[in-house]
């Protein structure tokens, strides 16, 4: 409702999420020339919209980051990346390593510990927008 560009963060998140999904039902999928094309591009495209947001925030962050609403997005860009990355890497290993398992674990637990953390925050939940304040 309060995010002008909602559409587009549907196809950003919606892009990995197929192709993990895919990489769920075959795991080889990774060796495939499309899967690897899309998820390179994809990878790319996301690297890049980092860079711009966090260049931006660099000039213009006001606050905490993830206050700022391209704060958000950058995490967000930022764990699309690293879980592609990864997903893109196992074409190599598709059984994986400790390493790669670590890696997954803490990209699919980061959003949860620092929503906790925030939430529990006292001082950090005091400044939120309004919109903010009613959530959860």
């Amino acid at each position: 409702v309060n995010d002008p560009d909602a559409e587009l963060w549907v196809v950003v998140y919606a892009i990995p999420a197929v192709l993990a999904l895919l990489v769920g039902f075959n795991p080889l999928i990774t060796g495939n020339f499309i899967w690897k094309s899309v998820s390179a591009m994809h990878i790319i495209f996301c690297v890049v919209w980092a860079a711009s947001l966090a260049y931006y925030l660099l000039l213009h962050a006001q606050q905490n980051i993830l206050h700022e609403e391209e704060g958000r997005e950058l995490s967000g860009l930022v764990i699309i990346t690293a879980w592609m990355c990864l997903c893109h890497s196992s074409s190599k290993n598709p059984v994986g390593g400790r390493i790669q398992l670590a890696i997954a674990i803490v990209i699919t637990l980061f959003p949860f510990i620092s929503w906790v953390y925030i939430y529990i925050n006292k001082e950090m939940r005091s400044s939120w927008p309004t919109h903010c304040k009613t959530v959860i």
